[in-house]
């Protein structure tokens, strides 16, 4: 396989984790506005794509492929507890 085609398969891997990183912090902006953010969009997006890629890497690793609707569900729930804690914030 070409480097070109890996790149390829690597970004359509990444795919889903990235949109759902680009959209999550956007879509909470608009529907929780009465809660205050501490972190600026780029961080919580760049948060949102760690947690969104450690968690379609490990699904890959437990199903052995690519797609499963198990992992995707998974993406979701840890986004949105992820944007949650966000928004929850850091108590000292």
């Amino acid at each position: 396989m070409g480097p070109l085609a890996m790149l390829n398969h690597g970004l359509n891997f990444a795919a889903p984790a990235i949109w759902l990183a680009l959209l999550m912090p956007l879509i909470a902006r608009i529907f929780i506005r009465k809660k205050v953010v501490r972190l600026t969009w780029y961080a919580q997006v760049a948060i949102h794509l760690i947690v969104c890629l450690v968690g379609l890497g490990l699904g890959f690793l437990l199903y052995g492929n690519d797609g499963k609707m198990l992992t995707y569900l998974a993406l979701v729930t840890l986004s949105a507890t992820c944007q949650w804690v966000m928004l929850r914030g850091w108590r000292a």
